[in-house]
């Protein structure tokens, strides 16, 4: 099938287009390169930002799936500038819907759940605290209005290295605890009670690119694990032994605290997990201990400090 990936060359689209190429299937990549200097990987690429719906239509009509996975990400950048949080992550997802009839793919967030207690299925009601899980539910509730087949994959927090062009984050919680677990021989823990429903990066694939075609709609929970902060923490530290715990119980300014089911996934979708939390925290030491990432405090490889120059601030 013929595959749009707007986004295709950031964090998530890396690992993702490459499966999607490995299943046959005759990929596009639309993005800015707002995280990249090049793409210098042999697909064919397209530099467009999906805001522009008049550079992105000619996609759209040869594309039978769009696998959108441009957006602004995570509560911080959102807030860094609303205004534009909104208009990509809520406006082209309008403009999309009015402009494309075929198979869409889409990844919200387990953010949308807020702070809740128990373990939490698609039916459970939402309670966003940020404006990230906001524009999410409000895009949400676009592409839920189709007619035509609709996936919606409520991602659980990152982690992880996707392939081997694409940077790696260093602001999702697991990556940036092991860096500094290795690089400081320490983890600061804030609370460290809060759950956080864990997925490796290259698992978003393992959920999407099966379903391209598919006639199945809906929303799904995605995730592998449900660990608390301090769970994570230990778990680290059985990788990197020479690093200390050091927890403070100030609350911490994110109040988000979730488990999630993603049972659904697994019964309709076959959905099952590849890579496992000693995974992600393995593959994060190696580079760091194989001098692979030079500077762990560099701006692009977090969301927020790589963007600031970009689009600048206009949070109070």
């Amino acid at each position: 099938m013929r595959i749009l990936v707007t986004g295709g060359a950031g964090y998530v689209g890396g690992w993702l287009v490459d499966q999607a190429l490995r299943a046959g299937h005759e990929v596009r990549v639309f993005d800015q390169l707002l995280y990249e200097d090049l793409y210098l990987k042999d697909v064919n690429f397209v530099y467009g930002d999906v805001t522009n719906i008049e550079s992105l239509k000619p996609h759209l009509q040869w594309a039978e799936t769009v696998i959108f996975l441009a957006g602004f990400v995570g509560d911080p950048l959102c807030a860094l500038n609303p205004a534009r949080a909104r208009d990509v992550n809520v406006e082209a997802i309008r403009r999309l819907v009015e402009n494309f009839d075929g198979q869409i793919i889409f990844p919200s967030t387990c953010s949308v759940y807020g702070a809740q207690v128990g373990e939490l299925s698609e039916l459970s009601s939402v309670a966003p605290l940020s404006l990230y899980a906001q524009t999410k539910l409000t895009a949400e509730a676009l592409l839920l209005r189709r007619s035509a087949p609709t996936l919606i994959f409520r991602l659980g927090t990152l982690f992880g290295l996707s392939d081997t062009y694409s940077r790696v984050r260093l602001d999702l919680v697991l990556n940036v605890l092991t860096i500094r677990a290795v690089l400081e021989k320490r983890m600061s823990v804030f609370g460290g009670k809060q759950y956080r429903p864990l997925l490796h990066v290259r698992d978003v694939a393992s959920a999407m690119v099966p379903c391209i075609g598919s006639v199945e709609s809906g929303i799904f929970n995605i995730h592998l694990e449900n660990l608390t902060i301090i769970e994570l923490a230990e778990r680290i530290q059985k990788v990197v032994p020479t690093a200390e715990i050091k927890l403070t119980e100030t609350t911490f300014q994110d109040a988000r605290n979730y488990m999630v089911s993603s049972d659904k996934a697994i019964k309709h979708l076959g959905f099952t997990p590849r890579f496992t939390i000693e995974d992600g925290i393995q593959e994060l030491a190696n580079v760091v201990q194989s001098r692979r990432i030079k500077n762990a405090d560099l701006a692009r490889f977090s969301n927020v400090s790589a963007m600031i120059p970009l689009i600048g601030s206009t949070s109070p």
